[in-house]
């Protein structure tokens, strides 16, 4: 069976890509939601699920950074200049994996005091939680696309046989 690049990544090199690139990321994310419903339903200032919540959004966000940085040189800009995609699916994949960086870094930034500097604390927490629930939708998408066999999406215009 064929399969995109971003199943291949995760099955290549067992069990570290799976775990570098898939549970480590995905898990923090939803450690940080888990504890971000916590922090919101009890209005919680301080404390600690809160510092939990502050570390690992910093720790996930740079940590997504490293991979997406990685992986953008070694497999996004060989692929493309090689014309190494297997069809859309595979394109649509990756770059919704890598986009996540979109929601994670800015996670980070923020618990850093860099970005948002002027936002009140009710303001901050419902950024975060759409930040964290956009990584969540984008990591998603790459999942369900991902698995796709690019095969069948080459197969598909003229479906001979049927």
């Amino acid at each position: 069976m064929n399969m995109t690049h971003y199943m291949a990544l995760l099955t290549n090199n067992q069990p570290w890509n799976l775990i570098i690139f898939m549970a480590l990321p995905v898990i923090m994310a939803e450690a940080l939601t888990i504890s971000e419903f916590f922090i919101i339903f009890n209005k919680i200032k301080q404390g600690g699920i809160r510092t939990f919540n502050k570390v690992v959004g910093i720790f996930d966000g740079f940590y997504f950074t490293g991979i997406f940085i990685y992986l953008f040189i070694t497999a996004v800009i060989p692929l493309s200049t090689s014309g190494g995609w297997h069809t859309w699916v595979d394109v649509v994949a990756v770059g919704f994996y890598l986009s996540g960086v979109i929601f994670l870094l800015p996670i980070a930034l923020m618990e850093l005091g860099i970005i948002f500097k002027k936002k009140t604390l009710d303001e901050k927490m419902k950024i975060h939680f759409i930040l964290i629930s956009g990584f969540l939708v984008v990591a998603h998408i790459a999942m369900i696309f991902g698995m796709v066999n690019p095969e069948i999406i080459n197969k598909m215009p003229g479906m001979p046989g049927m």
